[in-house]
């Protein structure tokens, strides 16, 4: 990229440079337009609702602003501003239309009016402050400023307005609303209070206890009591079934009521008495004494008394028993009575639920009014807030647009850029090639010298003008280059050719020619190229004198067509005009022999020879040659037509010696570019110093 530069760097300088002009003249021919600028504040602190709710600290999201940014884009605060302007006929914004197409309404006009003025307004938020800039473009900066000005006054006295009245209408409604739910709810609760007492349904829980009503509480104590009587009862009855069955057996004494009464106590031991004093009477005085009589009627009447107790007693169990069940019997038809209030009470807590759901359902759309009244009233203080107009539009002195240095620097920028597109693509579009590297691995010939190229008709004449020039200097570099390394006499012929025409051939060969001379070499220049003969136009050549042609020809000697030139050690054979003919004018042995003839002459004959593409007289020609030199025009030469130049004369035996490049620019890194060369300066004098 480097070297590309260097070489083309003029032609990246003449288009940056045109397009840098061309978009000078476009912007200083743009019409300068004037931007003005109001700022309005956006103040939650003031809004009317938001000190109404008695909030502490009023803030306004994000969303909120960027809704206050676009309300001033709206279509009815356009027209508003269009109106109090008077900005209908305002050509810079309204075009009439042609008398012969449709014509607007007065609404119409207006509304397009209003859009074209909303197209030039520019509103945006400075930074997280609650100040908008409200900005106008116009060509003239003082309809710039007034416009700013009347979209930031209509802003504040219309849209602003206009919401907070809504707002407040909507908190209004909220107020009616809570109120009205708010008894419904007390109605609904007291509904659900005064059913349950009727109907004696507990709510809540007591302590210790479940909610439910008061039947329900009784029952449990009651079931209770009744399986405590049913205890007592079954234990009753099976005391008097045990009675009932000692007393069946007599054995009365068993009875367990009996067993614990203490009259029976007593009477028993009396008995006891009786009937030890019965056995001692009856002892001593036999069963029929006055005294044994008696007290077996004694003993008969205990007896007696103590049944009649046992009697008494087992009465007793009957009426305990029938007691017990008696009272079983009571707390059964209790009960029972309970549980048909209960069921009736199951039925009274169903309709009890169903008004607690109603009265709950109400008491839920009462909170969730309130619910949204709250958030009704925070989203008041974010969109609702008050507005006031900080700083007011003042015509500009300076136009906003066009930004002059940035546009000059943008077009700068555009015009390197297209400069660099422009070396690129030719680049790109290049099929020569540029560097000896490049050069030696395509074709595989080494590079004898590079010639820089020179601002001169016929370069060649730098030799005697300028023989200690760089340009001379390039051309002892490719004699040495061609020369070294072996015997002289073995490159005596030296045919110089290219691959195409204009590869700078003929003045390389001229040059070539004029060097070997300089060097003490007896040298001939031989012009083979006949159908061109551009060596008659690089040297002076007298007329009448024969050349290459006739001594080929045969009607005209060696000695006749050579003539000397005006430099020592250097003679001419060249071809006096253009030569057409078919005919193989080089061949029949006619072209060895002048060469043999030449060889003993001259220490060496520098051949010029015809393009090897595209024509047979070159490759016949190079196959006599001791050493052929191609010639290679830097970044012109095609490589493939290069390389198949090479590969056709070697294919015919012909001994390729090395490539000469020509014509490279003084810049290129071939010849060492533009900084060395100004370090070598020194050992070289251009033409005319």
């Amino acid at each position: 990229m480097r070297d590309t530069i260097r070489r083309r760097w003029w032609v990246m300088a003449l288009i940056a440079a045109a397009v840098f002009v061309a978009g000078a003249i476009y912007v200083y021919s743009l019409t300068p337009r004037y931007y003005s600028q109001a700022r309005v504040r956006i103040d939650p602190s003031r809004d009317p609702l938001a000190a109404s709710e008695k909030s502490e600290r009023a803030t306004l999201s994000d969303e909120a602003i960027q809704t206050e940014v676009s309300s001033f884009y709206s279509l009815n605060l356009g027209r508003s501003v269009v109106r109090e302007l008077g900005l209908v006929d305002d050509p810079d914004f309204y075009s009439p239309p042609k008398e012969d197409g449709p014509q607007m309404t007065a609404e119409e006009r207006e509304i397009a009016v209003a859009n074209a003025v909303l197209g030039k307004l520019g509103v945006y938020r400075e930074g997280q402050t609650y100040i908008l800039g409200v900005g106008f473009e116009s060509v003239d900066p003082v309809k710039a400023a007034r416009i700013a000005n009347a979209f930031a006054s209509n802003y504040i006295q219309g849209e602003v307005g206009d919401r907070t009245a809504v707002a407040a209408r909507q908190a209004q409604w909220f107020r009616q609303r809570i109120a009205e739910l708010s008894a419904e709810v007390r109605a609904a609760d007291a509904e659900v209070a005064r059913f349950r007492a009727e109907h004696g349904l507990l709510q809540g829980n007591t302590e210790g206890f479940s909610a439910g009503t008061v039947t329900d509480q009784q029952v449990a104590p009651l079931a209770g009591s009744l399986a405590q009587a049913e205890s007592e009862a079954a234990q009753a009855r099976a005391e008097l079934a045990a009675a009932r069955r000692q007393m069946a057996r007599r054995d009365w004494g068993a009875i367990s009521g009996v067993l614990q009464s203490g009259v029976i106590a007593t009477l028993r031991a009396q008995r006891a008495e009786v009937v030890r004093h019965i056995s001692e009477v009856t002892a001593r005085y036999g069963d029929r004494y006055v005294d044994t009589i008696q007290a077996r009627e004694q003993l008969e009447q205990i007896d007696e008394q103590i049944l009649q107790e046992a009697r008494r007693i087992v009465g007793s169990l009957e009426s305990r028993a029938a007691a017990a069940q008696a009272r079983v019997d009571s707390l059964r038809s209790s009960l029972g009575q309970l549980e048909s209030e209960r069921a009736e009470d199951t039925r009274a807590s169903v309709i009890a639920e169903s008004l607690e759901r109603e009265a709950e359902a109400k008491r839920a759309l009462y909170e969730h009014t309130i619910e949204q009244s709250m958030a009704s009233t925070q989203a008041a203080q974010n969109q609702m807030s008050a507005a006031a107009i900080v700083d007011r539009a003042e015509p500009p002195s300076q136009p906003s647009f066009p930004n002059k240095p940035l546009f000059l620097m943008l077009a700068l920028f555009a015009g390197i850029a297209a400069g660099g597109g422009v070396i690129a693509f030719q680049e790109i579009m290049s099929v020569g090639m540029r560097s000896a590297e490049e050069i030696e691995d395509l074709l595989g010939l080494p590079i004898l010298a590079a010639i820089p190229r020179v601002n001169d008709p016929n370069p060649a004449d730098q030799l005697i003008e300028a023989p200690t020039s760089f340009f001379s200097e390039s051309y002892r570099i490719a004699r040495a280059a061609l020369l070294t390394g072996q015997n002289e006499s073995e490159a005596q012929v030296i045919a110089i050719s290219s691959a195409i025409p204009g590869e700078g051939k003929t003045t390389t060969a001229l040059a070539f020619a004029r060097t070997l001379a300089n060097a003490g070499s007896r040298t001939l220049l031989l012009e083979c190229d006949i159908r061109r003969a551009a060596l008659s136009q690089l040297v002076p050549l007298r007329k009448g004198i024969p050349g290459t042609v006739e001594i080929l020809r045969q009607e005209a000697t060696v000695d006749e067509a050579i003539q000397p030139s005006n430099f020592e050690l250097l003679d001419h054979l060249l071809v006096r005009e253009p030569y057409y003919t078919s005919e193989n004018l080089f061949g029949g042995g006619r072209m060895q022999q002048l060469l043999a003839e030449v060889r003993k002459r001259y220490d060496h004959i520098v051949l010029d020879l015809p393009p090897l593409v595209g024509l047979a007289d070159g490759r016949f020609i190079a196959a006599m040659a001791d050493v052929n030199v191609m010639v290679i025009k830097w970044n012109d030469t095609p490589a493939k037509l290069a390389r198949q130049a090479v590969a056709t004369v070697r294919s015919d035996g012909a001994n390729v010696g090395g490539a000469i490049v020509t014509m490279v620019d003084s810049s290129a890194e071939m010849v060492g570019g533009h900084y060395y060369l100004q370090r070598y300066s020194a050992y070289y004098q251009q033409k005319g110093e």
